[in-house]
């Protein structure tokens, strides 16, 4: 008989919740929660839907963070099985959201569900905080409700976000930590003309490309002994009209830096201006902090997950901040001890996503552990 942790997965991948979608996995989830003494509110903003939910009243918050929202799937024919219609075969379970993190969700609901019936007079609080708006632009989901929780004086003490942290085999991996995010759009501007004429036109791929040679080159940090250096990349880079005979009038080129705490996006900003402007170029930057790094160090939350994944499986987990950014980027800055745990990653945000579907009932007793080492 399958396990209620995979029937609750099941029924949340079937719902096709692509950003900023819900379709009804909020109200599945809300509807557990409530069943065990949770006090539910909905926390809305724009076309988004977010729900923050708590059973207690006084004491520490131990947080689960996760998305019901899911990337789009491409073209459903390129998949095993319909994307949104949950299917097992040789022992993994199918769908889009498998994995990324509808899996995790239902992990979070089922070991709530039997902590509470061992513990139904547990100490301090435990809280849901949800959101529809997660793979997408992320500004009405988790960053609106923790703006709220915050001016309400409201402050999540331990926080478990279900991303899939995992590389090959569940709980090798716990995400304590994430780099930064700072993006650019740059425009390197010159004089269009004919290529026969040069002398009558500036070429700005021609005057950008010393500059560039040096931005790929420069040693921006060191990293530290929890965050690789920082890294320069460009994402995309374009110029010209398409014909063969003309120089552009200017370039344009997308660029990313994933910074460690060694350094700060100011400073990054001022460096890479300074190299722009040492070269004589005539530019226009627009720069956007998509994320902040953080860090939650050894403490009270790390002892717990470690402990419990050790006991459960009997692996010595790796601490890591490797990876893209997450929601934690808007909750850690508060002040919350984070970890970011959950199945392995190696198909999210692929055709043909799915999980080990052995692996579900496994974390929730995982999640169950760290609940009874924090608030039994």
């Amino acid at each position: 008989m399958t396990n209620p942790t995979v029937q609750l997965a099941e029924e949340l991948i079937r719902r096709p919740s692509v950003t900023p979608e819900d379709a009804g996995c909020l109200t599945v989830i809300g509807d557990r929660l409530k069943a065990i003494g949770f006090h539910l509110e909905k926390m809305d903003f724009g076309d988004v839907q977010n729900l923050w939910a708590v059973r207690g009243s006084e004491g520490p918050i131990l947080a689960f963070a996760g998305h019901t929202d899911v990337v789009p799937t491409g073209n459903p024919d390129h998949w095993r099985f319909p994307p949104f219609e949950p299917t097992h075969e040789d022992g993994f379970l199918y769908g889009r959201g498998a994995a990324d993190m509808k899996g995790s969700l239902a992990a979070m609901v089922t070991a709530c569900e039997r902590f509470i019936a061992e513990h139904p007079g547990h100490r301090g609080r435990i809280a849901f905080l949800l959101t529809s708006d997660e793979e997408g632009p992320a500004v009405n989901g988790t960053v609106k409700v923790m703006q709220t929780l915050t001016e309400r004086g409201e402050f999540i003490d331990y926080c478990i976000v279900g991303e899939p942290s995992s590389t090959n085999t569940l709980g090798d991996v716990v995400k304590n930590g994430r780099r930064g995010s700072l993006n650019a759009s740059l425009t390197i501007k010159g004089m269009q003309g004919h290529v026969a004429y040069p002398q009558l036109a500036d070429n700005p791929i021609h005057r950008f490309s010393p500059a560039l040679t040096e931005l790929c080159a420069e040693q921006w940090d060191n990293g530290n002994d929890f965050f690789p250096a920082t890294s320069f990349q460009v994402s995309n880079i374009n110029a010209g009209t398409g014909a063969t005979n003309v120089i552009p009038g200017d370039v344009h080129c997308l660029i990313n830096f994933r910074f460690s705490t060694e350094s700060t996006d100011t400073e990054l900003m001022a460096r890479t201006e300074a190299i722009l402007k040492k070269h004589g170029l005539n530019y226009q930057i627009d720069w956007k902090t998509s994320g902040q790094p953080f860090l939650t160090d050894h403490g009270e939350l790390i002892d717990a997950t470690v402990a419990a994944i050790h006991e459960i499986t009997g692996l010595n987990t790796e601490l890591s901040t490797s990876g893209g950014t997450s929601d934690g980027r808007f909750i850690a800055p508060t002040g919350t001890q984070l970890v970011e745990l959950g199945p392995r990653n190696a198909t999210i945000h692929k055709v043909d996503e799915r999980i080990e579907a052995a692996d579900l009932e496994p974390l929730s007793v995982i999640y169950q552990e760290i609940l009874k080492k924090l608030l039994a």
